[in-house]
């Protein structure tokens, strides 16, 4: 999760260019280690790197029952970046349950009558949090078993297509009225707290809403022509149309580096795409966020219909529930909550419409939660966070998922209240702090708890999968660190299990702030660390 487009694969914004997605990152799995060297000592001359020692960091290491084996700093705060999902998870799976799903339905006040019209109030589709209305591949393919080469991607709106069919077999002829992208069940809270204005544009900031289509993002992608000094072609997966584009993008000799800039201003649905891109180069794609990800569904799903000859009277629209909460986050997510045994249900209301033409069910919690923490996806933790507010609280809103999980980590997991404050489910809040003695108290309590091996798997694995498929890629330590990444602006985190040299798994949280901008040796030397954890356990 990083502040310009880390999915972006090789897109350039403001004149930087990004890491190709999945291309390893500077690391070091082979530490100038010395052996027999206490762990302290081991740290203390990594850190007095001044490539680093400028950089404020926070080290917590336990054994699995939670005796401390080394701690710096492990009592301040620090920012989580993706960290957050480990909490955020956790609380879905143990409050939720791993089998938890939710149902995406297309409601109506009636039936078609006999001529096969809906004479009253169109159709709504109704969101219900459901995160995976896309083409993903569902449960989580491990590399190892994935067919090489890879199959053609799936539809992105294919369960949209779905329900669509399942209306059409209702008889359904004419719709007199609108077709309604209804995510009223969670509150119209796009953006949390302190999200940056620049996340907002790419499909890792792209806003939260109970319907969700294809991960609320669009494709872009940019393609060279055959000779320099042409127009390269740049091109948007939309089904519908949606933004506009103005591109600018030529074509250069063969060589030069590829420079593309994208621009959207927020409520704007025009695409500004410039630059250069050179002759044979593969092309360049990004991810952009879908400013209203309701009405793009009513729009492709009115699409549909009249696809299978519905005629619609009416226009494609969204339907928000704007928030009336007026209180303090932090107060009100702080306030005292009983979680009941049974959860409330996660589903959206009928209110008038309360005949159901179609549905779909969503993945299983747990599958959601291995595709969310291996590639670290914001919107789906984010999802998850609402869907706790509503099921455990009183509505279906960050600050309420926010006060659920509190509440979670302060009375079973036993975390001290004073030692963690969440914005958001998934990081990208620069105000969410935690202390790394939090998170391997997390991790401790995690270990004891039935969905444990479930939750485990989802987390990435070195050298192997996810975020750390290309950190540690070399013995002794591939395949041996299953933990959770973290980027965020000059903040980077990493925690998680290690298995150690003695065959000991230990639980680790290693957290930097203030590192130098778009500085890796961070990185480089928080992977040394824990090598040095690995040797000296």
């Amino acid at each position: 999760m990083m502040r310009f487009a880390a999915r972006c694969a090789v897109i350039v914004m403001g004149g930087m260019l990004c890491v190709p997605a999945g291309a390893a990152t500077p690391s070091a799995t082979h530490p100038r280690a010395h052996h027999g060297k206490p762990l302290k000592l081991q740290v203390a001359k990594l850190l007095a790197d001044p490539a680093v020692s400028r950089s404020h960091w926070g080290i917590a290491v336990t054994k699995m029952d939670g005796t401390s084996v080394y701690a710096l700093n492990a009592g301040q705060f620090f920012h989580p970046a993706s960290n957050a999902k480990l909490f955020t998870t956790a609380a879905a799976v143990a409050l939720l349950g791993p089998e938890a799903t939710v149902t995406t339905r297309v409601t109506a006040m009636s039936l078609p009558n006999k001529d096969g019209v809906l004479p009253l109030g169109g159709l709504r589709l109704m969101g219900a949090g459901d995160s995976n209305l896309s083409g993903r591949t569902i449960p989580y393919v491990p590399p190892a078993l994935r067919v090489n080469p890879a199959p053609q991607e799936a539809d992105p709106l294919r369960y949209l297509e779905e329900m669509a069919d399942q209306v059409a077999k209702t008889g359904l002829k004419v719709v007199e009225g609108d077709v309604v992208g209804d995510d009223s069940l969670f509150p119209w809270q796009p953006y949390p707290e302190d999200w940056s204005i620049d996340d907002a544009v790419w499909g890792y900031g792209a806003p939260v809403s109970a319907l969700t289509v294809n991960d609320n993002e669009m494709k872009v992608t940019v393609a060279p022509a055959a000779e320099a000094g042409a127009p390269a072609t740049v091109a948007i997966e939309q089904a519908v149309p949606y933004y506009t584009m103005e591109s600018s993008v030529t074509t250069t000799a063969a060589n030069t580096i590829p420079a593309v800039g994208i621009d959207r201003a927020l409520g704007s649905k025009v695409v500004r795409v410039y630059g250069t891109v050179p002759v044979a180069m593969q092309p360049l794609t990004s991810h952009l966020a879908i400013d209203d990800p309701a009405e793009y569904a009513a729009m492709a799903f009115k699409q549909m219909l009249e696809q299978r000859g519905i005629r619609v009277t009416g226009k494609a629209r969204a339907e928000h529930r704007l928030s009336v909460d007026t209180a303090n986050f932090v107060d009100e997510a702080q306030q005292p909550l009983t979680i009941p045994q049974t959860a409330k249900s996660v589903q959206a209301g009928c209110t008038n419409f309360c005949t159901m033409l179609a549905e779909h069910i969503s993945p299983r919690l747990i599958d959601d939660i291995v595709a969310t923490n291996k590639v670290s996806q914001n919107l789906h933790a984010e999802l998850m966070l609402r869907r706790l507010g509503k099921a455990f609280a009183d509505d279906g809103s960050a600050v309420q998922g926010a006060r659920v999980v509190r509440t979670f980590l302060t009375t079973l997991a036993g975390i001290d209240k004073d030692d963690f404050v969440f914005f958001d489910g998934s990081g990208l809040s620069g105000h969410d702090l935690v202390a790394p003695r939090a998170t391997v108290q997390l991790l401790q309590y995690a270990s004891t708890q039935p969905w444990f091996a479930d939750w485990k798997s989802s987390l990435p694995v070195s050298g192997v999968d996810g975020t750390l498929a290309g950190r540690f890629t070399r013995a002794p330590l591939r395949g041996h660190v299953f933990a959770k990444t973290g980027t965020l602006g000059e903040a980077r985190a990493l925690s998680g299990y290690l298995e150690c040299a003695s065959g000991r798994t230990v639980i680790f949280s290693i957290m930097v702030d203030n590192h130098a901008p778009h500085s890796h040796a961070d990185e480089v030397v928080m992977d040394r660390i824990v090598a040095a954890i690995a040797a000296t356990n």
